[in-house]
């Protein structure tokens, strides 16, 4: 009896430690992920370039758009690359003697393109409407909200306490950066759980289905650019009556 007492006493000893272990280890992948998406979502703002310049061709190109139709331009070219690149990681696991496993180790490369094509079409919605976020860390925030989708706009009105989904010109330029700083490490952490609840997709970094073949590739990247577009509009709104800062 005595000594089913001490092995029971040696089983309570040892259960919170491997429970502690198993949180440790938990929150070390966690902490991994959330440095890697940080560096991905770094990579692909400081990449992304010439979003004032595609929207002054694409106004040169026909001087009857209007804001409305200059944006469904931008978002039709978005989902058009944005989807292509899917497939072209996608086309690797089709290849004799390629595979899926040479196929994966192209997503980082590709994560990063995606997330640049991303960032660009972000600031040229913003562009639009008359918002020039200039410093990294403001890009950055605009491009984690519109990869959350709705869900990034709710998370942006919840914390700094705004009225409206449409954030990014109610207070988005008057922020300090301490606040943004602040708002960009709580979306990283949301954009982690969004990726862990999708097979990892961005948390692992690597975007699903990538690998899996050029039909599943286009179509799954093209329904997360979409997600991206949703953001964009729940982040800015309906499209100005007319152009603000970029005349």
């Amino acid at each position: 009896m005595n000594a089913l007492r001490g092995r029971r006493h040696e089983t309570d000893l040892r259960t919170p430690t491997v429970a502690t272990a198993a949180r440790t280890a938990d929150e070390q992948e966690e902490s991994a992920h959330h440095g890697l998406v940080e560096r991905l979502v770094d990579l692909g703002v400081r990449r992304a370039s010439g979003a004032d310049e595609l929207v002054h061709e694409l106004r040169r190109e026909d001087p009857d758009l209007t804001p409305a139709a200059l944006i469904q331009r931008l978002e039709k070219r978005y989902l058009r690359r944005a989807s292509w690149l899917g497939a072209a990681v996608g086309s690797v696991a089709t290849v004799p003697g390629v595979g899926t496993v040479s196929a994966l180790g192209l997503t980082t490369v590709q994560t990063v393109a995606f997330l640049s094509t991303s960032a660009r079409y972000v600031m040229a919605v913003a562009s639009v409407h008359g918002v020039a976020p200039e410093d990294v860390e403001r890009r950055r925030t605009l491009l984690l909200a519109a990869l959350l989708g709705e869900e990034g706009a709710e998370a942006i009105s919840g914390q700094l306490g705004l009225g409206t989904l449409y954030w990014a010109k109610a207070a988005f330029t008057k922020l300090p950066v301490g606040t943004v700083k602040a708002v960009n490490k709580a979306l990283t952490r949301r954009l982690v759980k969004y990726g862990a609840a999708r097979g990892g997709a961005l948390a692992l970094g690597r975007l699903a289905p990538f690998g899996l073949g050029v039909v599943i590739g286009y179509a799954g990247t093209r329904k997360i650019a979409k997600n991206v577009v949703e953001g964009t509009t729940d982040a800015f709104g309906p499209a100005p009556a007319t152009f603000g800062g970029t005349s």
